[in-house]
């Protein structure tokens, strides 16, 4: 009883007191509890990504989203169990790697389950070797009725260690929990969403014919990275001229010329949150009429669908909003209506995966951070545009995250004359 209070104790302190990156970690144990409420008379087993050269992975370590939304946690090789209907001091334990000398020699020291600030810096008042992984898990299930863990290629590992024990995917559970994001969360988003704005607006100023479109890659990414983003939220697409057609351009190689459109789909990760802006901008500073026509087509699109949504809809009905609004502007090239020169949906979730999962079958609800991205793509011409914003659904509609952004064809007329 005394060890169980200790423990419990630990944990409380831990989550007061530490917090990763921007997050404190007492909002990482309040999403683990709320899965556990979810889930009763259940052991979930989540396994962090490995080392990166366990896999030949050259750029770096991210941790797999989902082990990272519930821990926090952005060294290779933990682990965790969760177990809903164990003993109160059993029901959240962390797993480390057993230290790795040599490897620390060339990355420095890693945080080892005998170290006695792993609960502190973990979160988790109970942590243990991975060499006990399987040993507690079969421990645990004796507690359980159900099985669960992630299925992302290891689950048949897990299914061996209970074979009369069906493992279940505990994917659909965390992706519903994800998809509302919290203040700390939105937060987050706006960091990332700032560091990318300040990227667009650089490439306003470094535009102009005679430059190839990697130039302004590399200003973008170095705005946000600057700023503390850890990478790319995506690789860029800066589409110049025909390539501003290609939905995901990635080449970035071509020379821009005087009269072409530069469509710059570019967004940074910060904190490990994800922002996904775009802007269409004339390389010489100046739509055409016939750019304008095209460009004021997709923002009356844009501003049509945000004021539409709400709770209650589905991402479908975003779609199904900017081809009413184009269907209302008359016809585009060859008589076809102007959806026909539409190419892709108008929406997506976004959160620690720049595509965050989600059911499509889920209807929006409050507290939910969505893409309004529609686009018009005229290959014969060479001109696509496409805008995209981050809004977040409120209790009655929806708020722009990224409207610090302008987009009216004057603002960025004027924007790039500074």
């Amino acid at each position: 009883m005394i060890k169980s209070m200790v423990r419990v104790l630990v944990l409380l302190i831990c989550t007061a007191a530490m917090s990763y990156g921007d997050t404190p970690a007492a909002e990482f144990a309040a999403r683990r509890t709320r899965l556990l409420e979810q889930l009763p008379q259940s052991v979930i087993v989540l396994r962090g990504l490995p080392h990166p050269a366990a896999v030949g992975d050259r750029n770096g370590f991210f941790q797999e989203p989902n082990f990272y939304y519930l821990s926090g946690w952005n060294q290779p090789g933990a682990a965790m169990l969760l177990c809903s209907s164990c003993p109160e001091d059993l029901r959240q334990t962390f797993f480390l790697p057993v230290r790795n000398e040599r490897r620390e020699k060339y990355e420095g020291k890693q945080l080892a389950p005998e170290d006695a600030d792993a609960p502190a810096r973990t979160g988790f008042a109970r942590i243990r070797s991975m060499n006990a992984l399987e040993k507690e898990i079969g421990e645990a299930l004796a507690h359980a009725a159900n099985y669960y863990t992630l299925f992302d290629g290891t689950e048949e590992h897990w299914a061996k260690l209970a074979p009369l024990r069906p493992v279940k995917d505990v994917r659909a559970t965390i992706t519903k929990q994800r998809a509302i994001k919290s203040a700390a969360e939105i937060a987050l988003l706006e960091k990332a969403i700032a560091a990318t704005i300040d990227a667009h607006f650089a490439s306003w100023r470094t535009a102009k014919p005679g430059l190839f479109e990697y130039e302004i890659a590399a200003v973008m990414q170095q705005t946000y990275y600057r700023q503390g983003c850890e990478r790319n939220a995506y690789a860029p697409i800066v589409g110049s001229g025909p390539n501003s057609v290609v939905l995901h351009y990635h080449e970035n190689k071509r020379r821009m010329d005087s009269g072409d459109l530069l469509l710059m789909d570019v967004g940074g990760e910060c904190s490990h949150y994800a922002a996904d802006i775009t802007r269409t901008i004339p390389v010489n500073g100046k739509f055409t009429p016939r750019q304008r026509e095209i460009y004021q087509l997709v923002l009356g699109a844009q501003e049509a669908i945000i004021a539409r949504a709400k709770p209650g809809i589905l991402l479908a009905d975003l779609t199904r909003f900017g081809h009413e609004y184009l269907d209302g502007q008359g016809k585009g090239p060859g008589g076809k209506p102007w959806r026909d020169f539409t190419i892709h949906g108008v929406s997506h979730h976004i959160g620690l995966d720049v595509h965050d999962p989600h059911d499509a079958a889920t209807p929006l609800a409050e507290g939910m951070v969505v893409t309004v991205e529609p686009g018009l793509y005229l290959a014969e011409e060479n001109l696509g545009v496409r805008i995209e914003d981050m809004i977040l659904i409120t209790k009655d509609g929806a708020r722009v995250l990224s409207k610090a952004l302008p987009k009216t064809v004057e603002e960025i007329e004027k924007g790039m004359r500074r």
